[in-house]
């Protein structure tokens, strides 16, 4: 006969793994932020420039942004400012860097 399952441990692993991808993609959303110089705007601009560029349905504009994201990944255009200019201090591709993005609220 063979070994029952342990569903609930499989359940709570998946749980587990779901939990530490959410986490990873909220990290990375805010590395991207600082990445992009973002940073340096205000929480109500940048969530307004959010907002708008998820409601655009002007495909040609869509796929300029794609563009631009595209090459801003590949290193082309990369605009950020030299790190003694940011108070970013190279946090780019540090763990747990989404905290300053959110640290710069009202401060500007």
């Amino acid at each position: 006969m063979r070994k029952p399952r342990d569903f609930d441990a499989e359940l709570k692993a998946l749980e587990d793994k779901a939990l530490e991808l959410k986490m990873r993609k909220v990290q990375q959303l805010g590395e991207l932020v600082i990445a992009t110089g973002a940073d340096n705007l205000t929480v109500e601009e940048l969530a307004g420039a959010l907002v708008a560029l998820a409601e655009t349905k002007d495909a040609g504009k869509r796929e300029a942004w794609a563009k631009r994201g595209a090459a801003f990944f590949r290193g082309k255009s990369r605009r950020s400012a030299p790190a003694p200019d940011r108070n970013a201090g190279g946090a780019t591709t540090q763990p747990g860097s989404a905290q300053p993005a959110s640290g710069a609220t009202g401060t500007e």
